[in-house]
């Protein structure tokens, strides 16, 4: 009888909830850390989340995600990765720029970090080289600054009488400098004036612009910033209120009204993101997973803007433009 009761006893255990929840595996937890807003997020999660369900994983079924973000405050972000690093996240997935992927580097050395950044990941000392990033550390970069001199050649063919070109930057970015100094090099060659417009919250957009109106600018370069396209659609009715001739780096600037863009394509860059992660959940050290350049780049206008601002869009743009927006 006592031999039969202890198997009993035995049995009862491992068929309690607490025995088959330990049987379990449990769900693995995502942690995201973005410098910007969750309303602008909403827009490009959809790509992340295909990019994990191509990896296998969908949100609430056997993965979880734990959002933190610091609404374009960049000194919250220290605190915010401490926080995903005491929930012991799988993995740390950090978006907005350099500032969130410093942020998760301080805070961890061990837990999985997946980056998207417009900055140099080598120059940033993110990770080691592009092909073996080293350490715990791996992600998608977008190369902005590369982009920035082709994005002054652009604009000034559509506004080929332009005297004045601005500069719009986030001097909160450790890389708005860094990314805009040859652009800025290629507009002084051409004997052009040369503006930086700094901005660092939306009241700042109204002032700028203004300013912009008084130094007669005729054209603007606006650099690629997370704070910059959080307040995309302001952005856009400024440069339109003002008769501003802008280009951006995003596809959904110019479909928002902006008059032309040049860059990657952010939604496959969230999507491979997406990608990388789901790979580390099964198992992928990111020291092993080479760092994803972008390979195709978007020229896009929007020819209702172009009309409004007077501007006759060259025969060279349009032979050349992936989209037009009318």
């Amino acid at each position: 009888m006592r031999r039969r009761a202890l198997v009993l006893v035995l049995s009862g255990a491992l068929t309690s909830p607490r025995g088959l929840r330990a049987q379990q595996t449990a769900m693995p937890v995502i942690g995201f850390l973005g410098l910007g807003a969750a309303n602008a997020w909403s827009e490009l999660s959809a790509a992340f989340h295909q990019g994990l369900a191509e990896a296998g994983f969908v949100e609430g079924q056997n993965v979880a995600i734990e959002y933190r973000w610091a609404e374009n405050d960049g000194d919250r972000l220290p605190a915010l990765a401490a926080n995903l690093v005491g929930q012991q996240v799988a993995v740390i997935v950090a978006t907005g720029g350099a500032l969130p992927i410093r942020a998760a580097m301080l805070a961890t050395r061990t837990i999985p970090i997946v980056f998207t950044s417009g900055a140099d990941p080598v120059a940033e000392s993110f990770v080691a080289s592009l092909g073996r990033p080293g350490g715990n550390v791996t992600g998608v970069t977008l190369f902005n600054g590369e982009l920035q001199k082709k994005r002054v050649q652009l604009l000034l063919e559509l506004v080929p009488k332009a005297a004045t070109v601005a500069f719009l930057v986030n001097p909160n970015s450790p890389t708005s400098g860094p990314n805009t100094r040859d652009a800025q090099a290629v507009v002084r060659s051409l004997g052009l004036q040369v503006q930086v417009a700094p901005a660092r919250t939306e009241r700042d957009l109204d002032e700028v612009f203004q300013t912009l109106v008084r130094q007669r600018v005729d054209a603007l370069i606006v650099v690629s910033d997370p704070f910059f396209e959080n307040s995309r659609h302001q952005l856009v009715a400024l440069a339109a209120t003002h008769a501003i001739p802008a280009i951006f780096q995003w596809r959904e600037d110019v479909v928002a009204g902006g008059l032309i863009s040049y860059g990657t394509n952010i939604a496959n860059m969230y999507r491979l993101a997406g990608v990388y992660t789901g790979k580390i959940l099964k198992g992928a050290k990111p020291a092993d997973l080479p760092v994803i350049q972008p390979t195709n780049f978007e020229l896009v206008i929007n020819l209702k803007t172009a009309k409004t601002l007077g501007i006759t869009v060259p025969q060279s743009i349009l032979g050349r433009t992936d989209e037009v927006i009318e």
